[in-house]
């Protein structure tokens, strides 16, 4: 996907992912407006202990839910494919804010 897209279209496809699955008010990706939005991601039938699961693989600082950073970092270690020259997109996206 990331080749397809070039650099710049593929780390706003990574915001427009966090933007979908955060809680507006939070400004983070939660249990809740994760559940909420599984429909979306095709994942409907996960249960809580899954989505508890996967907030916690991506969950660095451990507050229990996922900042815009984690979510990214999630997606590309979930994506293996993603890192192989990639790491160029990383370092720009680290220095640079989707909001």
């Amino acid at each position: 996907m990331a080749e397809k897209l070039g650099e710049e279209e593929f780390m706003e496809e990574l915001c427009n992912g966090f933007r979908l699955l955060v809680d507006q008010q939070k400004g983070v990706i939660t249990f809740e407006s994760l559940k909420r939005n599984l429909g979306v991601l095709g994942l409907k039938g996960m249960s809580d202990d899954e989505i508890r699961e996967m907030l916690e693989e991506g969950d660095i600082d451990k507050d229990g839910c996922l900042n815009q950073m984690e979510f990214c970092v999630l997606m590309f270690r979930l994506s293996p494919g993603l890192m192989d020259g990639s790491r160029r997109w990383l370092q720009q996206a680290l220095g640079k804010h989707c909001y």
